[in-house]
């Protein structure tokens, strides 16, 4: 099933791409040539840190897919976690040349959203996203490890539903993403795997 579609580069790096054009075009016209390649050359970076291609996601409606680009650093349980219980959780590292953008492991409905400060939050910062199945099954995504402070920010609300894969916070300066899955779950990935957002399949929530 192929991924929900999206701009090649992600909205958020849109203003960043413009100023660094203008800058470049200004200084073509009365900067030295060495000051507008340098802007040329941070012109592609920021296209490469905020790219957002199409991902293709797998038909597996049971499935619980990568919510970020990285390597799985950590697969055990979880005792009396955010799922109340004993849980599977995967620790994955997220690729700092990956892309940005986090995307729902699993199709679901948005229970909870948590902020940097463990307070509820309509959008902006986000630590922590629940989703639920129409089966019942709860996943919770959590993000950690924020450089400068900057945690992802979210792209949905409370109440929302949405799609395996579709597009959920962008990272900023996360480095690592954990996912919960019921202890019922199967887990498909083991430490050291690669793993693709929205594409890779890393588990597989119980209810038939």
């Amino acid at each position: 099933m192929e991924g929900r579609r999206n701009p090649f580069v992600a909205g958020e790096g849109i203003p960043f791409l413009i100023v660094t054009a203008v800058g470049f075009v200004l200084a073509l016209r009365y900067a030295d040539i060495a000051f507008a390649v340098a802007l040329a050359l941070l012109f592609f970076v920021l296209i490469l840190v905020f790219r957002d291609p199409r991902r293709m996601v797998p038909a597996a409606p049971l499935g619980v897919v990568s919510p970020v680009d990285g390597q799985v650093i950590e697969v055990d349980l979880a005792d009396k976690g955010v799922l109340q219980g004993e849980a599977h959780r995967i620790r994955i590292r997220i690729d700092a040349l990956g892309t940005y953008t986090a995307r729902a492991p699993i199709e679901g409905k948005i229970l909870d959203l948590r902020s940097v400060n463990d307070e509820r939050v309509a959008e902006y910062q986000t630590n922590a996203l629940w989703l639920q199945t129409d089966e019942g099954d709860d996943v919770v995504l959590q993000f950690g490890g924020y450089r400068l402070g900057l945690a992802p920010r979210s792209f949905v609300r409370f109440g929302e539903r949405v799609g395996q894969g579709q597009r959920c916070a962008y990272l900023r300066l996360a480095r690592y993403a954990e996912l919960h899955l019921p202890i019922e779950s199967k887990v498909l990935v083991q430490p050291g795997q690669v793993l693709v957002a929205g594409s890779d399949l890393i588990g597989k929530v119980p209810h038939p």
